[in-house]
């Protein structure tokens, strides 16, 4: 048997959209169940969003700390941001999100995971991507405010991260994801064996 996850969509009979944000709202579907039953499912609509995991050549990952206000925490996470516009090129998005976040930019890029944060109340998908030849970015650093205002960056050992999560000390689910898929593909076939930084990704859709 192959696990593989497919794609499939039970009918809509009645959709309608509560409440819109600036960047996500929240979408009420009445979704006609495998029995016929008809059930409302509430759920976030996200646009999308990348990660990036940078590897230097220390073998430390960039990290950030920021204050989350949901959970109440001050997070490290991998730098990461939404697809603003529609069709983007994720790759794209990605080195943009690093030059801002950590002012960065890298020579080697490849998709370590693409995942669904939180499927059963979000429609959310995340490309998180291994970035790797690390340089200082030209140019100025770009202007932080709100959040990003009071961030700290550092560069932490792959290990330490990767014992944080297990550990539960570390609970961001980008790096959680990014971390333990780099120590799987060191672990097992290697980096060379990555997907492509272009590689398909049905979820979102992209151009070239």
């Amino acid at each position: 048997m192959t696990i593989r996850d497919t794609r499939e969509e039970w009918r809509v009979t009645g959709t309608e959209t509560p409440f819109r944000g600036n960047k996500t709202g929240v979408r009420t579907d009445e979704v006609v169940m495998p029995d016929g039953a008809v059930v409302k499912r509430d759920y976030q609509v996200h646009p999308g969003s990348v990660a990036i995991l940078a590897l230097d050549d220390d073998g430390a990952v960039v990290v950030l700390h920021q204050y989350r206000h949901p959970v109440r925490r001050k997070l490290w996470e991998i730098p990461a941001g939404l697809l603003d516009v529609e069709g983007e090129n994720p790759l794209h998005a990605a080195q943009r999100e690093l030059y801002e976040e950590a002012h960065v930019k890298a020579g080697d890029w490849r998709v370590l995971a693409d995942v669904f944060t939180s499927p059963g109340g979000s429609d959310e998908a995340v490309r998180v991507f291994l970035a790797r030849d690390l340089g200082a970015a030209e140019g100025e650093r770009f202007a932080v405010s709100e959040e990003e205002a009071d961030m700290q960056l550092a560069r932490v050992p792959l290990a330490d991260l990767a014992r944080g999560v297990l550990a539960g000390e570390l609970h961001n689910s980008c790096l959680a994801i990014g971390v333990l898929a780099l120590t799987a593909a060191l672990a097992g076939d290697g980096l060379d064996s990555l997907r492509p930084a272009d590689a398909p990704w049905p979820a979102r859709p992209f151009s070239s």
